[in-house]
């Protein structure tokens, strides 16, 4: 299979795909005497776990480890399921300073008149100055670890 078949099967685009070979993150396919790339059945497999990996937050290093485990016939899904569950666990964290960040964002929002006036308190605040007589020190407004 050719890579614009394997685009189309898999939902990637063909850089992507390339991308993930050049990263080491499929078995390479094997080349034709042309120089093409030849894709089989497994690559789409690896492909789809990729794709599917990415779209529920893994990162490329642990979609390696995803695909290495997925390759390895002795592999133990109680590792698949503590990687599955320490991604749930940065997701918990990730939602909670997003529910931080609308917090401060609706607490600046409500300080602002939202009128024609050139006074801004969310500006000022995100500026980290105190311009305007009711903005409210970015210290006291919740915020997100860096």
């Amino acid at each position: 299979m050719n890579i614009s078949d394997v685009a189309k099967k898999t939902g990637l685009t063909s850089k992507t795909i390339r991308f993930y070979e050049e990263k080491a993150l499929l078995t390479a396919p094997l080349r034709s005497e042309n120089g093409y790339r030849s894709y089989n059945a497994h690559h789409i497999e690896e492909l789809t776990l990729l794709r599917q990996a990415r779209q529920v937050g893994f990162t490329l290093d642990e979609c390696r480890e995803l695909v290495a485990l997925f390759n390895d016939p002795l592999r133990h899904s109680a590792d698949v399921k503590a990687r599955t569950m320490q991604k749930v666990k940065e997701i918990e964290v990730h939602i909670e300073e997003l529910k931080e960040m609308r917090q401060r964002l609706l607490a600046l929002a409500e300080q602002c008149p939202g009128d024609s006036g050139a006074d801004c308190p969310i500006i000022n605040n995100l500026a980290g100055c105190c311009h305007s007589e009711t903005a409210t020190p970015l210290n006291d407004a919740p915020h997100v670890k860096a």
